[in-house]
């Protein structure tokens, strides 16, 4: 792919220029590594590095363009032949650069993003299953890895990429004509940009509670939200869970959206029956009411007349399954699926590591799942303790250099819960593995037997 440099950085709010921008560019990146010939080169300062200190790298690497951040003093930088361009926010303009390059493919797409605290990555499971059971080609972006339908195109390490592999992603999901792409869109993602400049049709909202509270990510739970809360301003509709508390406010933030609701408690468009709920240890099954003839555009598809469901049925334990399965069928809705194809959506899905069974011949119920804040351990062993037969056995770790607050919470609620706790050490990092096992055990002592 080639691109003239002025279209590639249209609508970017440049500050100041020195060489000459009348340049054929065929690739775009922020990691100088991954720089090819006749690329542009993103200089974005890090929490760690600042990146113009690896200019010379992808200049090597065959850089002809910089974009660089606003305090840096560009007449003091001197590469031949190499145009210096000067922009307010280099994240940004990643990100409009990144749609430009790849021809904005987010518009050709219906575009969902799921965010929240919990459920983001089996939510997108669950939607994706439902509208390939309803006969679309689907694409999704997320903490797993990237799928077009069946295919796993490639393993993520991060919940949401950065702004220019997701262009890609999607530019490549245009190109195999896929329908509808969803995207896990992580808060850190919407204070980075990653997802600046893409058109969302629908956004949702899983639920909130108190994470990535640190120095590199969110000062305070409100910035926290407010991070998350700018994808349903992105969105052209919203779907949201009325039974948490945060969430459901949004119908007040947001009064000119069109915004719909599901929920077990409280009253919501699409809700399940409480009372008629089963948990069991390997499925829960429950009945659930919709409204139908809304007339909600995506694209050119309208929701669906859907009468009541009875006994939906997803091979995932816990209460939260039943709030992520209300979630994705909330979305679904939007584009005309039948009550038959969402129980065939979710009737046989596996999500790794989401409340993923592990088969056995012991015949015990064997649990993975990827609970790392305080509110999804204390989700997943309540969970399990509404239907255990006997010991609770929790194995579990923290990572380095993340949210070390949150350690001896998760201690507590480990301690409390579970009738062992077995502490490991879970990508330490920079960090010493024996002080992450003492933070997780501070405040603790009660709980804690020694072996």
């Amino acid at each position: 792919m080639i691109m003239d440099l002025k279209t590639i950085i249209s609508g970017v709010n440049v500050l100041n220029t020195i060489g000459n921008l009348d340049l054929n560019i065929t690739n775009i990146h922020s990691d100088s590594r991954k720089i090819k010939q006749d690329g542009l080169f993103v200089a974005i300062n890090g929490f760690s590095q600042n990146g113009t200190k690896f200019i010379p790298n992808a200049i090597e690497n065959g850089a002809i363009a910089i974009l660089v951040e606003p305090d840096v003093n560009i007449a003091n930088i001197n590469f031949p032949n190499v145009a210096i361009i000067s922009v307010n926010n280099t994240r940004q303009a990643l990100a409009i650069s990144a749609c430009n390059f790849y021809d904005n493919p987010s518009k050709k797409l219906n575009l969902i993003g799921v965010t929240g605290t919990k459920g983001k990555t089996t939510t997108t499971f669950m939607l994706k299953s439902i509208l390939e059971a309803h006969k679309l080609s689907v694409g999704l972006i997320g903490s797993i890895a990237v799928y077009i339908n069946d295919e796993k195109i490639e393993d993520t390490d991060r919940t949401t990429p950065e702004s220019i592999d997701i262009q890609k992603y999607l530019a490549l999901m245009v190109e195999r004509k896929v329908q509808v792409a969803i995207i896990e869109v992580s808060s850190q993602a919407m204070k980075l940009d990653r997802v600046t400049g893409s058109e969302f049709e629908i956004g949702v909202f899983t639920n909130f509670s108190e994470d990535h509270i640190s120095p590199n990510e969110h000062p305070t739970m409100e910035d926290y939200f407010n991070s998350k809360l700018e994808l349903l301003k992105m969105s052209k509709f919203g779907v949201i869970n009325n039974d948490d508390n945060e969430v459901s406010k949004i119908k007040s933030l947001l009064p000119n959206k069109i915004i719909k609701t599901f929920g077990i408690e409280n009253e919501a468009d699409v809700k399940a029956d409480h009372e008629n709920t089963i948990i069991s240890d390997s499925y829960v099954k429950f009945p659930v009411s919709m409204p139908g003839g809304t007339g909600l555009p995506v694209g050119t598809v309208l929701v669906a007349d859907v009468s009541p469901l009875a006994d939906i049925t997803v091979p995932i334990p816990g209460k939260f399954s039943v709030y992520n399965a209300l979630g994705a069928i909330t979305a679904s809705l939007f584009f005309d699926v039948t009550s038959d194809e969402i129980k065939a959506g979710l009737k046989d899905l596996r999500v790794l590591g989401r409340s993923e069974l592990v088969p056995n011949k012991l015949g015990l119920t064997i649990l993975i799942d990827y609970a790392h804040t305080p509110s999804s351990l204390e989700s997943i062993l309540t969970a399990v303790k509404t239907y255990a037969k006997g010991k609770v056995i929790c194995a579990w770790g923290v990572g380095g250099n993340r949210d070390s607050a949150k350690r001896p919470v998760m201690g507590e609620i480990s301690g409390r819960l579970a009738d062992f706790t077995i502490l490991m050490t879970d990508q330490a990092r920079y960090e010493d593995p024996l002080k992450i096992l003492k933070d997780i055990e501070i405040r603790n002592y009660s709980y804690w037997k020694t072996i």
